[in-house]
């Protein structure tokens, strides 16, 4: 059995160390307190979590099966000075071919970017990334093309998705999307190197989390209503841990290293609720679909700002939407989706707005469907209503807590065109076929009106 990861006895960690439930949770020992199934074994070998990991580098590389090399330690400039160049040297050290791998540039997630990589690691058994989501997710996606293996340490607690089995990827047109990829062998953060992160990578990472509640509601919605698949796991696992880092909003955004770390779990236990799921949905909806849409067609208005902090402002958003349909007695009543292929053609391009309305096409209603939905709404509606509510966090206090964590609350405050966010408010649910409230105001000719005051 491998060893349990190290804790950190000088901060306030949780009585089991900082892998407390996820050492259970990838090594296939948590059981589901509801249903009494075990959770399924990670393809990660090990997760460590501690306030320094100076001086393990070598060991925990070694912990994954990494016994002699050739070992390419990826990174970029910054991440590099950040913790590259030690893992790199301790590596050397420690008796390991190690090649040092800096990307000149600033890095994308692409696919042209994953083949100059690919090119530059030829010979190379296994890739240690050095990094967060870019870094992590370029090894990722070119070790699983060749089936080779990769590691990562994490320099920022800016995603959830250090665990993960899939790659968010630009394709050539454009557009943003996961692609199959395969989880690292070993996740290894360490806190000191994390909470030293400029402080708007931790508020994007917290964003990341408030979407918790919002996705929730929409996914619980279209499985209430359409009967697609839906799992609690994700959130069960989530929740002691998210309370703890709700606590500390204010200290995350000063950078303390306690409450980074209580971010760091709440991110590592999201990724690891994909195992269960198999897909994204408990923490990817409507309010991930307006970031998707600001990152592929914002081109030269675009602020600069990381994915999660526009997820922030965009849950903030689909918060507030989802309250204003809650709060109505009756259902709103649907008609047929409306779908001007010209106009995306227009907004998106030509490739990815065909892509974009062939995903969308996938929900969307003709007259039958509309009103098959229209009756089965009039009859679920107030235990909806009753379900959903129960699950949201109030607007305001979503506000207050991404706020004190240093993360931007509105549009204005990200940079970013008002004109255009509103754009992606009233557009963005056309990229992916993920039923959510944001459809049912569309559908419900309703969306117009919100989104033209949406800031």
């Amino acid at each position: 059995m491998l060893e349990e990861s190290p804790c950190c006895p000088d901060l306030n960690s949780p009585a089991g160390g900082w892998t407390e439930l996820i050492d259970d949770i990838y090594l296939g020992r948590w059981v589901n307190p509801a249903t009494g199934e075990r959770s399924p074994r990670s393809a990660t070998e090990k997760i460590v979590i501690a306030e320094t990991l100076d001086g393990e580098e070598v060991s925990l590389l070694r912990s994954v099966g990494i016994s002699g090399g050739p070992v390419a330690i990826v990174a970029d400039a910054n991440t590099w000075e950040a913790l590259g160049r030690r893992v790199h040297d301790a590596c050397l050290a420690g008796g390991l071919a190690v090649r040092a791998t800096i990307l000149d540039e600033e890095p994308h997630a692409n696919l042209a970017m994953a083949a100059k990589l690919c090119d530059r690691v030829t010979g190379v058994d296994h890739l240690v990334a050095v990094g967060s989501g870019t870094i992590n997710d370029l090894c990722k996606y070119v070790t699983a093309q060749d089936g080779r293996t990769c590691s990562v340490f994490g320099t920022a607690a800016s995603m959830d998705g250090y665990t993960s089995s899939t790659a968010s990827m630009r394709l050539p047109g454009g557009l943003r999307v996961s692609l199959k990829a395969h989880a690292p062998k070993g996740v290894f953060l360490e806190l000191e190197t994390i909470a030293a992160a400029p402080p708007r990578m931790a508020a994007a990472g917290f964003g990341d989390c408030l979407c918790s509640s919002v996705a929730r509601i929409d996914w619980w919605m279209s499985h209430r209503l359409l009967e697609t698949f839906f799992r609690e796991e994700p959130y069960i696992i989530s929740a002691k841990n998210d309370v703890e880092m709700n606590a500390r909003a204010a200290a995350i955004g000063r950078g303390d290293t306690e409450a980074v770390g209580y971010l760091v779990r709440s991110l590592t236990l999201s990724g690891l609720g994909v195992g269960f799921t198999g897909v994204s949905n408990h923490g990817s909806m409507s309010e991930h679909q307006i970031s998707h849409y600001i990152d592929c067609f914002a081109q030269e208005r675009h602020p600069g700002t990381l994915h999660g902090e526009q997820v922030g402002v965009a849950s903030i958003t689909m918060a507030r939407l989802q309250q204003w349909l809650l709060e109505r007695p009756q259902p709103p009543m649907l008609e047929p989706t409306r779908i001007d292929e010209d106009d995306m053609a227009r907004r998106m391009g030509p490739q990815v707005g065909a892509q974009c309305a062939a995903e969308y096409k996938r929900k969307a209603l003709d007259a039958c469907g509309a009103a098959t939905l229209n009756g089965k709404l009039q009859e679920i509606w107030p235990a909806l209503r009753r379900e959903c509510l129960s699950l949201c966090v109030p607007v305001e206090t979503m506000r207050e807590r991404l706020s004190a964590a240093g993360g931007a609350t509105t549009a204005a405050e990200l940079g970013l065109d008002a004109a255009f966010y509103r754009e992606a408010v009233r557009h963005a649910h056309e990229m992916r076929n993920r039923f959510s409230f944001v459809d049912i105001a569309c559908d419900a000719g309703l969306l117009d009106d919100f989104a033209a005051e949406a800031a």
